[in-house]
């Protein structure tokens, strides 16, 4: 596996509360990787981590082999990042948005191709305060995608989205896949977990409770979906579920 992302024993604590208790992770180029668990699972932490905005407290992360912490501004030329919650300054229009993102990169796609693929050419002249939720939601996507990023974190990029949108991103994320961008994602629609990724890490506690494929996780509980597993994992233990299967 062509390895983009490695993570190594990554701790990162608040006060007296353990947030990430040492992830191990491996995630490969063109590949499709979902980090999963319940609000407060360490999920965001783990991945912010892993973008160098936040500093680990002990372990090694390696993104595109460059350390996201000392190398950022070569790292962040390559990598785009859609957070699930974008500000956006009062009566800034949305074509406004895209040459102010374009501007931090030394090389941008076609931004408002970008903007039609998602259903927004009609907004370019709209302020982004009046656009709707599921409007700024596929905005913010636009702009982790304006620098034809090699690595895309995305942050529950459906959330507010209406199914024929979801849908509609889903299939430009498989597109984007099948070119070798590598995708790391957080969601909790289990179904677009499931359609999506390759393989996903359910996080616990700060802790990786289980790990591999969404089929391969189905089959070792012999559920029916991963929505199943997941809820497995969040009611129970993860030492008495292995006892059990």
């Amino acid at each position: 596996m062509n390895t983009v992302v490695e993570v190594s024993g990554l701790r990162k604590t608040y006060g007296c509360l353990e947030a990430v208790g040492g992830i191990d992770l491996k995630i490969g180029r063109g590949e499709i990787f979902g980090i999963l668990g319940h609000n407060g699972a360490g999920k965001t932490t783990t991945v912010e981590c892993v973008l160098g905005t936040r500093k680990a407290d002990s372990g090694s992360i390696h993104v595109l082999g460059l350390d996201p912490i000392r190398d950022r501004k070569r790292l962040y030329a390559r990598v785009g990042v859609q957070f699930q919650e974008s500000r956006y300054q009062d009566k800034l229009r949305v074509s406004e948005a895209c040459r102010v993102a374009a501007s931090l990169y030394p090389r941008v796609g076609d931004w408002k191709s970008l903007l039609a693929r998602f259903g927004l050419a009609a907004k370019e002249k709209t302020c982004v305060n009046e656009l709707s939720g599921g409007e700024r939601q596929k905005l913010s996507v636009v702009l982790a995608l304006m620098n034809e990023p090699e690595l895309i974190f995305l942050d529950e990029l459906t959330t507010g989205l209406d199914p024929a949108a979801r849908r509609g991103i889903w299939k430009y994320l498989k597109e984007q896949k099948a070119a070798g961008t590598t995708i790391v994602l957080t969601s909790h629609y289990m179904d677009e977990v499931e359609f999506l990724c390759d393989r996903i890490a359910l996080l616990k506690e700060g802790k990786i409770a289980a790990q591999g494929t969404p089929a391969e996780l189905i089959g070792l509980h012999g559920v029916k979906n991963l929505e199943e597993v997941f809820l497995r994992y969040m009611e129970k233990d993860p030492e008495e579920i292995q006892e059990a299967v």
